[in-house]
């Protein structure tokens, strides 16, 4: 059985994140959605939070898992779940140069596990920051995030 994980902070999830998922969908039999705990930045919403959100919205499919990632290095989480790629979404050049030096650091900490890319659809311009921004501006989310995720949002800031 092929896998592969797709780690982030997912901070909230939005329809380009589950684009991904389902893209990865096609490539590979499982995916395991590592949310992390990252330390350099400041969550809108707390691990148990946005994994709720990712269940909601991914649908319950069976070949999804959902799990955190607090510490460590993402090629030994990958060992240790018995996955050797590492799925990453990319939306515009500025990720492509990011996400190529982390693949190649991944690569020089561990040889077998590979990243692969793919190109979120219809929802490449769309990153968490920007979704959050908007949303504490009352902005319109309709389409960009799933709704659960919008109904958080507008509880959050109070709309």
């Amino acid at each position: 059985m092929s896998g592969a994980i797709y780690a982030g902070s997912f901070d909230p999830i939005t329809n380009g994140h589950v684009s991904i998922i389902n893209s990865g969908l096609v490539a590979f039999d499982r995916i395991i959605v590592a949310v992390l705990t990252n330390t350099k930045k400041s969550p809108l919403f707390s691990v148990a939070e946005r994994i709720e959100m990712l269940e909601d919205a991914v649908g319950g499919d069976p070949r999804v898992e959902i799990d955190r990632f607090d510490q460590g290095l993402l090629v030994d989480y990958a060992r240790k779940k018995g996955v050797r790629v590492v799925l990453r979404g990319l939306r515009a050049v500025g990720d492509f140069e990011h996400e190529l030096q982390m693949a190649n650091m991944n690569r020089h900490l561990d040889e077998g596990v590979e990243t692969v890319f793919l190109m979120a659809n219809d929802f490449f311009y769309v990153s968490s920051s920007l979704v959050k921004e908007a949303a504490s501006l009352g902005g319109n989310l309709s389409g960009i995030v799933p709704e659960l995720v919008e109904k958080k949002l507008r509880a959050k800031f109070g709309q």
